[in-house]
Protein backbone atom coordinates (compact mmCIF):
# COMPACT_ATOMS: atom_id res chain seq x y z
CA UNK A 1 0.00 0.00 0.00
CA UNK A 2 1.13 3.39 -1.22
CA UNK A 3 2.15 5.92 1.86
CA UNK A 4 2.23 9.26 2.63
CA UNK A 5 5.62 9.49 4.28
CA UNK A 6 8.82 7.81 4.43
CA UNK A 7 10.91 7.94 7.24
CA UNK A 8 14.85 6.72 6.74
CA UNK A 9 16.90 6.27 10.16
CA UNK A 10 14.56 4.99 12.84
CA UNK A 11 16.73 6.16 15.83
CA UNK A 12 15.95 8.93 18.60
CA UNK A 13 14.83 11.97 15.47
CA UNK A 14 12.75 9.12 13.16
CA UNK A 15 11.14 7.10 15.93
CA UNK A 16 9.42 10.00 17.19
CA UNK A 17 8.91 11.94 13.67
CA UNK A 18 7.35 8.58 12.88
CA UNK A 19 5.30 8.58 15.73
CA UNK A 20 4.02 12.15 15.45
CA UNK A 21 2.98 11.34 11.76
CA UNK A 22 1.14 7.86 12.68
CA UNK A 23 -0.76 9.94 15.23
CA UNK A 24 -1.96 12.90 13.23
CA UNK A 25 -3.02 10.19 10.30
CA UNK A 26 -0.27 10.25 8.04
CA UNK A 27 -0.39 6.73 6.01
CA UNK A 28 3.99 6.09 7.15
CA UNK A 29 6.66 3.85 6.58
CA UNK A 30 9.90 3.42 7.53
CA UNK A 31 13.40 2.44 6.76
CA UNK A 32 16.66 2.42 7.65
CA UNK A 33 19.73 1.77 6.00
CA UNK A 34 20.89 -1.30 8.58
CA UNK A 35 18.78 -3.73 8.97
CA UNK A 36 18.18 -4.44 12.29
CA UNK A 37 16.10 -1.48 13.34
CA UNK A 38 13.36 -3.09 11.06
CA UNK A 39 13.95 -6.63 12.48
CA UNK A 40 13.30 -4.72 16.11
CA UNK A 41 10.37 -2.37 15.37
CA UNK A 42 8.40 -5.65 13.48
CA UNK A 43 8.54 -7.68 16.55
CA UNK A 44 7.38 -4.75 18.63
CA UNK A 45 10.18 -3.65 20.27
CA UNK A 46 12.27 -0.34 20.27
CA UNK A 47 15.80 -0.59 18.29
CA UNK A 48 17.48 2.26 20.39
CA UNK A 49 17.01 2.56 24.16
CA UNK A 50 16.32 5.89 25.32
CA UNK A 51 13.48 6.79 22.48
CA UNK A 52 10.34 5.58 22.03
CA UNK A 53 9.39 2.51 24.55
CA UNK A 54 7.86 -0.38 23.25
CA UNK A 55 4.60 -0.05 24.44
CA UNK A 56 4.73 3.20 22.04
CA UNK A 57 6.38 1.38 19.14
CA UNK A 58 3.53 -1.49 19.48
CA UNK A 59 0.91 1.63 19.16
CA UNK A 60 2.56 2.83 16.25
CA UNK A 61 2.41 -0.60 14.47
CA UNK A 62 -1.63 -0.86 15.76
CA UNK A 63 -1.91 2.93 13.65
CA UNK A 64 -0.56 1.71 10.59
CA UNK A 65 3.28 2.34 10.45
CA UNK A 66 4.76 0.17 8.34
CA UNK A 67 8.74 -0.51 8.96
CA UNK A 68 10.25 -2.20 5.85
CA UNK A 69 13.44 -3.17 4.63
CA UNK A 70 12.42 -2.62 1.08
CA UNK A 71 14.13 0.50 -0.46
CA UNK A 72 11.24 0.54 -3.24
CA UNK A 73 9.29 1.96 -0.77
CA UNK A 74 10.73 5.05 -1.19
CA UNK A 75 9.93 5.71 -4.30
CA UNK A 76 5.68 5.44 -3.73
CA UNK A 77 5.28 8.51 -0.97
CA UNK A 78 4.98 12.15 -1.41
CA UNK A 79 7.53 13.25 1.44
CA UNK A 80 10.61 11.93 2.94
CA UNK A 81 12.64 12.30 5.52
CA UNK A 82 16.15 11.96 6.07
CA UNK A 83 16.60 10.98 10.17
CA UNK A 84 19.99 9.47 9.56
CA UNK A 85 22.36 9.85 12.89
CA UNK A 86 25.20 12.12 12.35
CA UNK A 87 28.03 10.24 15.58
CA UNK A 88 31.37 11.95 16.26
CA UNK A 89 34.14 10.23 14.35
CA UNK A 90 37.46 9.46 15.14
CA UNK A 91 38.59 13.08 13.92
CA UNK A 92 35.88 14.64 16.99
CA UNK A 93 33.90 16.18 13.51
CA UNK A 94 30.45 14.71 12.45
CA UNK A 95 30.24 11.31 10.43
CA UNK A 96 28.24 11.72 7.36
CA UNK A 97 28.05 8.29 6.56
CA UNK A 98 24.78 6.88 7.76
CA UNK A 99 23.03 10.20 6.24
CA UNK A 100 24.78 10.06 2.48
CA UNK A 101 23.66 6.48 2.71
CA UNK A 102 20.45 7.51 3.19
CA UNK A 103 20.39 9.97 0.74
CA UNK A 104 21.95 7.16 -1.82
CA UNK A 105 19.30 4.95 -0.98
CA UNK A 106 16.39 7.67 -1.72
CA UNK A 107 17.68 9.34 -4.91
CA UNK A 108 17.25 6.07 -6.39
CA UNK A 109 13.83 6.22 -5.99
CA UNK A 110 12.82 9.38 -5.73
CA UNK A 111 9.60 10.39 -8.15
CA UNK A 112 8.91 14.39 -8.75
CA UNK A 113 7.07 16.38 -6.81
CA UNK A 114 8.30 14.48 -4.46
CA UNK A 115 9.15 16.77 -0.86
CA UNK A 116 12.89 15.59 0.91
CA UNK A 117 13.03 16.78 4.13
CA UNK A 118 16.79 16.68 6.13
CA UNK A 119 16.34 16.10 10.11
CA UNK A 120 20.12 15.00 10.73
CA UNK A 121 22.42 17.19 12.60
CA UNK A 122 24.76 18.20 9.72
CA UNK A 123 27.07 20.63 9.39
CA UNK A 124 25.99 24.30 7.38
CA UNK A 125 25.90 23.65 3.94
CA UNK A 126 25.27 19.73 4.19
CA UNK A 127 22.00 20.26 2.45
CA UNK A 128 22.55 21.88 -0.43
CA UNK A 129 26.59 20.56 -0.85
CA UNK A 130 25.92 16.94 0.36
CA UNK A 131 22.40 16.05 0.06
CA UNK A 132 21.60 17.54 -2.77
CA UNK A 133 23.79 16.67 -5.80
CA UNK A 134 23.72 13.14 -4.40
CA UNK A 135 19.87 13.29 -4.88
CA UNK A 136 20.12 15.07 -8.29
CA UNK A 137 22.46 12.53 -9.61
CA UNK A 138 21.00 9.57 -8.37
CA UNK A 139 17.15 10.33 -9.89
CA UNK A 140 18.12 12.95 -12.79
CA UNK A 141 15.65 14.98 -11.44
CA UNK A 142 16.44 18.95 -10.39
CA UNK A 143 15.95 20.38 -7.01
CA UNK A 144 13.59 23.43 -7.00
CA UNK A 145 11.65 22.18 -10.30
CA UNK A 146 11.35 18.71 -9.69
CA UNK A 147 11.59 17.97 -6.56
CA UNK A 148 11.56 19.83 -3.44
CA UNK A 149 14.21 19.86 -0.82
CA UNK A 150 14.09 21.58 2.56
CA UNK A 151 15.96 21.27 6.25
CA UNK A 152 14.20 20.80 9.66
CA UNK A 153 16.29 20.53 12.48
CA UNK A 154 15.39 18.14 15.29
CA UNK A 155 14.36 19.75 18.28
CA UNK A 156 13.72 16.78 20.10
CA UNK A 157 13.89 16.57 24.19
CA UNK A 158 13.70 12.57 25.06
CA UNK A 159 11.77 12.17 27.84
CA UNK A 160 10.17 15.46 28.29
CA UNK A 161 6.11 15.07 28.09
CA UNK A 162 5.41 18.78 27.97
CA UNK A 163 7.47 19.76 25.07
CA UNK A 164 6.80 17.11 22.32
CA UNK A 165 6.60 17.21 18.70
CA UNK A 166 3.53 18.33 18.45
CA UNK A 167 3.82 21.22 20.93
CA UNK A 168 7.82 22.07 20.07
CA UNK A 169 7.74 24.89 16.98
CA UNK A 170 9.47 23.26 13.71
CA UNK A 171 12.20 25.67 11.75
CA UNK A 172 11.85 25.17 8.19
CA UNK A 173 14.84 26.38 5.59
CA UNK A 174 13.57 25.27 2.03
CA UNK A 175 16.05 25.57 -1.25
CA UNK A 176 13.17 27.58 -2.78
CA UNK A 177 10.47 29.52 -1.28
CA UNK A 178 7.94 27.18 -2.82
CA UNK A 179 10.33 24.51 -1.35
CA UNK A 180 9.63 25.76 1.97
CA UNK A 181 6.06 25.97 1.68
CA UNK A 182 5.89 22.58 0.81
CA UNK A 183 7.62 21.21 3.66
CA UNK A 184 6.03 24.10 5.79
CA UNK A 185 2.75 22.46 4.81
CA UNK A 186 3.92 18.78 5.80
CA UNK A 187 5.00 20.18 8.80
CA UNK A 188 1.69 22.32 9.64
CA UNK A 189 -0.32 18.42 10.22
CA UNK A 190 2.32 17.59 12.68
CA UNK A 191 3.03 20.69 15.05
CA UNK A 192 1.57 23.84 16.34
CA UNK A 193 3.71 26.42 14.77
CA UNK A 194 5.90 26.42 11.46
CA UNK A 195 8.96 29.06 11.45
CA UNK A 196 10.36 29.74 8.40
CA UNK A 197 14.23 30.30 7.58
CA UNK A 198 15.88 32.32 5.08
CA UNK A 199 17.23 28.80 3.58
CA UNK A 200 18.72 25.78 4.56
CA UNK A 201 21.84 27.10 6.12
CA UNK A 202 19.96 29.50 8.30
CA UNK A 203 18.23 26.42 9.38
CA UNK A 204 20.88 24.05 9.91
CA UNK A 205 22.85 27.02 11.56
CA UNK A 206 20.11 27.73 14.19
CA UNK A 207 20.71 23.74 15.30
CA UNK A 208 24.28 24.22 15.65
CA UNK A 209 23.16 27.73 17.64
CA UNK A 210 20.92 25.88 20.01
CA UNK A 211 23.39 22.97 21.00
CA UNK A 212 26.19 25.72 21.31
CA UNK A 213 24.28 27.59 23.95
CA UNK A 214 23.93 24.24 25.74
CA UNK A 215 26.88 23.42 26.20
CA UNK A 216 28.73 26.96 26.74
CA UNK A 217 26.23 27.48 29.31
CA UNK A 218 27.05 24.21 31.20
CA UNK A 219 30.55 24.90 30.96
CA UNK A 220 30.27 28.37 32.28
CA UNK A 221 28.69 26.64 35.62
CA UNK A 222 30.39 23.56 35.87
CA UNK A 223 33.73 25.90 36.23
CA UNK A 224 31.42 27.88 38.90
CA UNK A 225 30.45 24.26 40.30
CA UNK A 226 34.94 23.85 40.63
CA UNK A 227 35.13 27.65 42.02
CA UNK A 228 32.53 27.63 44.69
CA UNK A 229 33.59 24.58 46.10
CA UNK A 230 37.37 25.73 46.35
CA UNK A 231 35.59 28.72 47.97
CA UNK A 232 33.13 27.15 50.08
CA UNK A 233 30.01 28.27 48.46
CA UNK A 234 27.03 26.42 48.07
CA UNK A 235 26.13 26.63 44.37
CA UNK A 236 22.64 25.07 43.65
CA UNK A 237 21.57 27.81 46.55
CA UNK A 238 23.32 30.47 44.40
CA UNK A 239 21.60 29.02 41.13
CA UNK A 240 18.12 29.34 42.83
CA UNK A 241 18.55 32.69 44.20
CA UNK A 242 19.91 33.33 40.70
CA UNK A 243 16.63 32.19 39.08
CA UNK A 244 14.48 34.41 40.58
CA UNK A 245 15.56 36.89 38.28
CA UNK A 246 12.80 37.47 35.96
CA UNK A 247 15.12 38.65 32.56
CA UNK A 248 18.45 38.38 31.35
CA UNK A 249 19.14 34.84 33.05
CA UNK A 250 18.15 31.16 32.53
CA UNK A 251 19.58 28.41 34.82
CA UNK A 252 21.38 25.84 34.13
CA UNK A 253 22.88 23.14 36.74
CA UNK A 254 26.43 21.53 36.36
CA UNK A 255 27.37 17.91 36.27
CA UNK A 256 29.81 15.02 36.11
CA UNK A 257 30.04 15.76 31.87
CA UNK A 258 27.78 16.43 28.99
CA UNK A 259 26.15 13.79 27.66
CA UNK A 260 23.50 13.72 24.80
CA UNK A 261 23.25 13.35 21.01
CA UNK A 262 23.98 16.89 20.26
CA UNK A 263 27.48 17.59 20.40
CA UNK A 264 29.05 21.27 19.89
CA UNK A 265 30.23 22.73 16.75
CA UNK A 266 32.82 25.03 15.72
CA UNK A 267 32.45 26.61 11.82
CA UNK A 268 36.28 26.89 11.82
CA UNK A 269 35.73 23.32 10.93
CA UNK A 270 32.59 22.94 9.37
CA UNK A 271 33.50 21.28 6.16
CA UNK A 272 30.59 22.67 3.46
CA UNK A 273 30.83 26.16 4.69
CA UNK A 274 32.26 27.28 0.95
CA UNK A 275 34.99 29.02 2.73
CA UNK A 276 36.79 28.68 5.92
CA UNK A 277 35.85 31.33 8.78
CA UNK A 278 38.28 34.09 9.67
CA UNK A 279 37.09 33.89 13.28
CA UNK A 280 36.42 30.08 14.48
CA UNK A 281 34.21 30.41 17.89
CA UNK A 282 36.46 29.93 20.78
CA UNK A 283 34.28 30.49 23.06
CA UNK A 284 32.69 26.71 21.92
CA UNK A 285 35.92 25.49 21.80
CA UNK A 286 36.66 26.60 25.29
CA UNK A 287 33.60 25.04 26.53
CA UNK A 288 34.28 21.94 25.00
CA UNK A 289 37.55 21.62 26.73
CA UNK A 290 35.61 22.66 29.85
CA UNK A 291 33.02 20.13 29.71
CA UNK A 292 35.54 17.53 28.82
CA UNK A 293 37.03 18.03 32.05
CA UNK A 294 34.86 17.04 34.13
CA UNK A 295 35.03 13.64 34.67
CA UNK A 296 38.52 14.47 36.08
CA UNK A 297 37.38 16.54 38.36
CA UNK A 298 34.59 14.02 39.91
CA UNK A 299 37.67 11.57 40.10
CA UNK A 300 39.77 13.76 41.74
CA UNK A 301 36.37 14.44 44.31
CA UNK A 302 36.30 10.73 44.53
CA UNK A 303 40.27 10.43 45.52
CA UNK A 304 39.81 13.71 47.74
CA UNK A 305 37.03 12.41 49.39
CA UNK A 306 38.23 8.59 50.24
CA UNK A 307 41.68 10.18 51.28
CA UNK A 308 39.59 12.21 53.95
CA UNK A 309 38.34 9.28 55.33
CA UNK A 310 41.86 7.07 55.17
CA UNK A 311 40.82 4.96 52.70
CA UNK A 312 42.79 4.98 49.18
CA UNK A 313 41.24 4.44 45.55
CA UNK A 314 42.96 1.53 45.00
CA UNK A 315 41.26 -1.29 46.21
CA UNK A 316 38.17 1.05 47.19
CA UNK A 317 34.46 -0.27 46.43
CA UNK A 318 32.78 2.31 44.33
CA UNK A 319 29.06 2.45 43.50
CA UNK A 320 28.00 4.55 40.33
CA UNK A 321 24.32 5.54 40.47
CA UNK A 322 22.97 6.25 37.20
CA UNK A 323 25.15 5.80 34.28
CA UNK A 324 22.52 7.13 31.21
CA UNK A 325 22.69 11.07 30.16
CA UNK A 326 19.52 12.28 31.07
CA UNK A 327 17.05 10.78 34.20
CA UNK A 328 14.39 8.80 33.96
CA UNK A 329 15.53 7.66 30.84
CA UNK A 330 17.52 4.26 29.41
CA UNK A 331 19.53 6.63 26.39
CA UNK A 332 23.42 6.59 27.46
CA UNK A 333 24.61 8.48 24.13
CA UNK A 334 28.32 10.22 25.60
CA UNK A 335 26.85 9.75 29.39
CA UNK A 336 30.17 10.85 31.32
CA UNK A 337 29.27 7.56 33.42
CA UNK A 338 31.33 5.26 31.52
CA UNK A 339 34.79 7.76 31.44
CA UNK A 340 34.30 7.72 34.70
CA UNK A 341 34.39 4.09 35.49
CA UNK A 342 36.94 3.53 33.32
CA UNK A 343 39.34 6.18 35.22
CA UNK A 344 38.67 4.67 38.55
CA UNK A 345 39.05 1.02 37.18
CA UNK A 346 42.48 2.46 36.08
CA UNK A 347 43.27 3.65 39.34
CA UNK A 348 42.49 0.29 40.71
CA UNK A 349 38.82 0.97 42.07
CA UNK A 350 36.21 -2.32 42.66
CA UNK A 351 33.18 -0.49 40.82
CA UNK A 352 29.52 -1.34 40.71
CA UNK A 353 26.32 0.41 39.51
CA UNK A 354 22.86 0.97 40.06
CA UNK A 355 20.23 1.96 37.55
CA UNK A 356 16.95 1.36 37.08
CA UNK A 357 16.68 1.85 33.44
CA UNK A 358 20.04 0.00 32.46
CA UNK A 359 20.40 -4.27 33.59
CA UNK A 360 23.14 -4.17 31.87
CA UNK A 361 26.13 -2.04 31.83
CA UNK A 362 30.08 -2.64 30.15
CA UNK A 363 33.12 -0.45 30.47
CA UNK A 364 35.71 -1.84 27.91
CA UNK A 365 33.08 -4.29 26.81
CA UNK A 366 33.35 -5.62 30.57
CA UNK A 367 30.18 -6.17 32.23
CA UNK A 368 29.85 -4.22 35.43
CA UNK A 369 28.37 -5.76 38.45
CA UNK A 370 24.82 -4.41 38.80
CA UNK A 371 23.70 -3.96 42.60
CA UNK A 372 19.89 -5.56 42.98
CA UNK A 373 19.47 -4.19 46.54
CA UNK A 374 20.40 -0.18 46.13
CA UNK A 375 20.67 0.15 50.04
CA UNK A 376 22.87 -2.84 50.97
CA UNK A 377 25.26 -1.90 47.81
CA UNK A 378 25.43 1.84 48.97
CA UNK A 379 26.09 0.48 52.42
CA UNK A 380 28.72 -2.04 51.60
CA UNK A 381 30.66 0.69 49.10
CA UNK A 382 33.47 3.21 50.03
CA UNK A 383 31.98 5.55 48.41
CA UNK A 384 28.54 6.14 46.26
CA UNK A 385 28.53 8.67 43.33
CA UNK A 386 25.46 10.05 41.85
CA UNK A 387 25.91 10.60 38.57
CA UNK A 388 22.44 10.89 37.47
CA UNK A 389 19.42 11.57 39.43
CA UNK A 390 16.23 9.13 38.37
CA UNK A 391 13.31 10.11 40.28
CA UNK A 392 13.05 6.49 41.66
CA UNK A 393 16.22 7.28 44.03
CA UNK A 394 15.43 8.08 47.61
CA UNK A 395 18.30 10.25 47.85
CA UNK A 396 17.51 11.26 51.60
CA UNK A 397 17.31 7.28 52.42
CA UNK A 398 20.58 7.05 50.17
CA UNK A 399 22.61 9.59 52.09
CA UNK A 400 21.87 7.52 55.49
CA UNK A 401 22.64 4.06 54.31
CA UNK A 402 26.10 5.57 52.15
CA UNK A 403 29.25 5.33 53.98
CA UNK A 404 30.62 8.72 51.96
CA UNK A 405 27.96 9.94 49.48
CA UNK A 406 29.37 12.36 46.22
CA UNK A 407 26.15 14.25 44.43
CA UNK A 408 27.26 15.08 40.97
CA UNK A 409 23.71 16.47 40.32
CA UNK A 410 23.17 18.68 43.35
CA UNK A 411 19.93 16.73 44.27
CA UNK A 412 20.34 15.52 47.47
CA UNK A 413 19.01 17.95 50.63
CA UNK A 414 21.67 20.45 51.70
CA UNK A 415 24.17 18.53 54.20
CA UNK A 416 23.25 15.37 52.98
CA UNK A 417 26.49 14.59 50.94
CA UNK A 418 29.16 15.96 49.69
CA UNK A 419 28.15 17.91 46.30
CA UNK A 420 30.04 18.31 43.07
Amino acid sequence: MPADLAVIGLGHLGLPLAQAAVAAGIQTVGYDTDPRPHAELSAGRTPVEGSLSASEIRRMLSGGFRPTADPAELGRVRTAAICAPTPLGPDRTLDLGAVTDATRALAARLRPHTTVLVESAVPPGTTENVVLPLLEEGSGLRAGRDFHLAHSPGRLDPGNRAHTLARTPKVIGGLTPACTESAAAFYGRLTDKVVRARGPREAEMTKVLETNFRHVNIALVNEMAVLCHDLGVDLWDVIRCAETKPFGFQPFRPGPGVGGHGVPLDPGYFPYSGHTPGHPLRMVSLAKEINDRMPGYVIQRCATLLNEHGKSVRGARVLLLGVTYKPDLADQEASPAREIASRLMDMGAQIGYHDPLVLDWRVRDLPVPRADSLYEAAAGADLTVLLQHHRTYDLQGLAVKAQLLLDTRGATPAGAAHRL
